[in-house]
């Protein structure tokens, strides 16, 4: 609020969040457990979760990890110990205190055969020692040095004195799963239900948390089937949030003045991969080709036509929130006489004889394209293939399911060039070592068959470095010799909106590995302030 003094100019009171009100949201979807362990494959139930259980690292902004449970951590020189200290005021929801055991137990659970989880997560957590060290503090001893360790501790953290002595199978079937006991900031109240349907949930503000209590007394999670159903809700004066805006939504909800609409770019890069070893397509090998082709993609234009906007364009590998990315990288915006020029001073040519497929020493300038089979991956790659087109590239696209896109295209190296998504969800640490580096190229997911040494060298330090500077200066390291040499071509990153009533204030967006990271500072979040202090301006 802005009040006019009587002589010096003008005093700015700036509101304070007060404690107090309920804030509604519908969630797109269906409640199946409220489990960490169990909820991997179901967003909607990770979204409550997040608010109940607490995890011993969490994330800030840009995706660097910061204290949660854990009061402090320290590594050893040789990065293969970590040592956690659990918060001394960590208590669970019914008051017992959150103990070194609990950790402990947790990742038994995790790595039972038995569990939902991924198989790679099971394996890893089988070849990490955890011990126990005291009721308060906890180790972890890995078997070789690998900074990226600290995303494998972002899981939310159960009770062991409620549910020790179970089975995983007891585990998925108990009573727990419907009124959980977590450490986070909000405490499960109870379900609401119509004719023995789950249709919501109500949480209430923990008043002993080990940080500041919310603002938020109470959150109501109510389901629906789609996004235009929860848009509807919102219409109609059932919730104040909407967890999820899809295409159809997002314009009349950026038309009304009572939402505020939050977008961020999702955890996934939509690129295209290059086979730099497949003899068929011997002049993927050259870097002005590459560039050449990246010049030709209309990038902008095929976010507008296939995502309805929602888009941005990608430069390099890595997320664009992240704290790892590379303002300084080179963008290359469609052009087509650029395009032409590169691929004329290689020698690749319109010839009569070739119709108006580019050729040179009788190679004409033709490659398969493969993609998923969906719609909106048949669309980009239809979008692309027009594109290459106008510069005299003949491109054949095949359309295939995901299983055989990998199985038996990428894996076996058959393909020419391929377009998929790279996925980062719920992996904050920006490592790209696993696409790129040359160790990757047998075995692994180095896919494009990129071989730089220098570049290797720069994402096999910087995975192991604990200086997060350093790291930093690796990473924009490889990310100039990427954008240099282009051995795939980057596309877009996908935008993820979801709305908030204009009166709910404090929301704030930071990098997003998943759709329950808008809850990020939910702490923060107000419906009700007060006057505040004065600031005077002359």
């Amino acid at each position: 609020m802005l009040l006019l003094s009587e002589q010096t100019g003008f005093r700015i009171v700036s509101p304070v969040p007060a404690r107090g009100g309920a804030y509604s949201e519908a969630l797109v979807g269906n409640f199946q457990r409220l489990n960490p362990i169990l909820d991997y494959y179901n967003s909607v139930d990770r979204d409550v979760d997040r608010l109940i259980f607490s995890s011993l690292i969490k994330y800030d902004a840009k995706g660097l990890p910061i204290p949660d449970l854990t009061e402090e951590w320290g590594v050893s020189y040789d990065g293969l110990t970590y040592n956690f200290a659990i918060k001394e005021n960590a208590n669970w929801h019914d008051g017992n205190p959150v103990m070194a055991e609990d950790v402990a137990f947790t990742i038994d659970l995790m790595r039972d055969p038995a569990s939902v989880l991924p198989e790679d997560i099971k394996d890893f957590w089988r070849g990490v020692e955890v011990i126990v060290l005291d009721s308060k503090q906890l180790q972890f001893k890995l078997q070789e040095p690998f900074t990226p360790f600290l995303d494998f501790l972002n899981f939310g953290i159960l009770p062991r004195h409620i549910l020790s002595g179970m089975t995983y199978s007891e585990v998925v079937n108990s009573e727990f799963n419907l009124k959980p006991i977590g450490s986070g900031p909000y405490l499960f109240e109870g379900l609401i239900t119509d004719v023995g349907v789950i249709k919501g949930l109500v949480l209430l503000a923990n008043e002993n948390y080990y940080k500041d209590p919310a603002f938020i007394d109470e959150i109501v999670f109510k389901y629906y089937p789609s996004c235009e159903d929860a848009y509807n809700a919102f219409l109609g004066g059932e919730v104040q949030g909407i967890s999820e805006l899809a295409s159809t939504t997002l314009d009349p909800a950026l038309k009304n003045a009572d939402l505020s609409i939050y977008s961020v770019t999702e955890p996934e890069i939509s690129i295209i991969l290059l086979n730099l070893n497949n003899n068929n397509v011997r002049f993927f090998q050259e870097e002005e080709l590459r560039k050449a082709l990246l010049y030709s993609i209309d990038r902008k234009g095929i976010v507008k036509r296939t995502m309805e906007g929602q888009g941005i364009i990608a430069d390099v590998p890595l997320l664009k929130n992240s704290w790892a990315i590379y303002e300084g990288n080179q963008r290359i915006d469609q052009d087509n006489q650029k395009a032409v020029s590169l691929l004329k001073d290689i020698g690749f040519l319109i010839q009569q004889s070739n119709g108006l497929v580019r050729s040179r020493d009788g190679i004409s300038l033709s490659f398969s394209l493969v993609h998923p089979d969906d719609e909106y991956h048949s669309l980009i790659a239809a979008a692309v293939k027009s594109d290459w087109g106008k510069i005299g590239v003949d491109v054949e696209l095949i359309p295939v399911s995901y299983q055989s896109l990998l199985l038996d295209q990428l894996q076996p190296l058959t393909y020419e060039a391929a377009l998929i998504d790279i996925n980062y969800y719920r992996s904050p640490d920006p490592d790209p070592y696993p696409f790129w580096d040359q160790a990757q190229q047998t075995g692994g997911q180095n896919y494009s068959q990129w071989e730089n040494r220098v570049a290797s060298q720069y994402l096999e330090e910087a995975r192991v470095s604990q200086d997060y500077e350093d790291r930093a200066k690796l990473y924009r390291n490889f990310q100039v010799i990427f954008s240099n040499e282009l051995p795939a071509l980057p596309l877009f990153y996908p935008v993820y909106s979801f709305a908030v009533d204009s009166g709910i204030q404090g929301v704030r967006v930071g990098a997003m590995y998943d759709s329950s990271d808008r809850f990020w500072n939910i702490a923060e979040w107000y419906l009700i302030s007060q006057s505040g202090s004065e600031t005077s301006i002359e």
